[in-house]
C-alpha cells in the first residue's frame, strides 16, 4: 500500500513540474545513479556498475534529445554531453572510477546551475507576471 501511495506521490510530482524542475529531477537521478555506479565498482559488482552508469548514459541522452537548438549554447551543451558519455563508456568498459567521477563532478556543477537559472527565471517571471513561484527543490543527498 505504502509503495502504490509513494508511485502516485512521484507521478503526480512529475505531471506537475515545472520544465526546470523536471531538469533538476533528472540531474539527480544521474547523479544518484553516477555514484551507485562509482560505489560498485569498487565494490567489483560489475554488473551493478553497468546497470548504474547504463542509466545515467540514458539520462543524458534525454537531455540530448530534448535540448533546444535555437539555443546558442546547445551546440556547446551538446558536445560535453557527448564527452559525458564517452567517460561513462570509457568507465565502465575498463571498470575505473576514475572517469565516472569526472562525469558525476560536472554533472553536481551543471546541476548547480540550473537550479540558479531556474531561481532567477522564476523571480523574474514572478516579477512580470506580479506571482510568485514554488523554488525548485534537489532531492538528491
Amino acid at each position: 500500500m505504502q509503495l502504490q501511495q509513494r508511485n502516485k506521490y512521484i507521478q503526480n510530482t512529475i505531471q506537475t513540474a515545472t520544465p526546470g524542475q523536471l531538469l533538476i529531477m533528472l540531474y539527480d537521478g544521474a547523479i544518484r545513479f553516477c555514484r551507485q555506479g562509482i560505489e560498485a565498482i569498487k565494490e567489483q559488482r560489475y554488473s551493478d556498475a553497468n546497470t548504474n552508469l547504463l542509466k545515467v548514459q540514458d539520462i543524458i541522452s534525454e537531455f540530448v534529445i530534448t535540448i533546444d537548438r535555437s539555443n546558442p549554447v546547445s551546440e556547446n551543451l551538446i558536445k560535453l554531453y557527448e564527452y559525458f558519455n564517452t567517460r561513462l563508456i570509457e568507465a565502465n568498459m575498463k571498470k575505473s572510477i576514475e572517469p565516472a567521477e569526472e562525469v558525476l563532478g560536472y554533472l553536481v556543477d551543471l546541476k548547480e546551475t540550473w537550479i540558479q537559472a531556474s531561481k532567477q527565471y522564476n523571480q523574474l517571471a514572478g516579477q512580470v507576471n506580479g506571482t510568485s513561484f514554488k523554488q525548485t527543490q534537489s532531492t538528491v543527498i
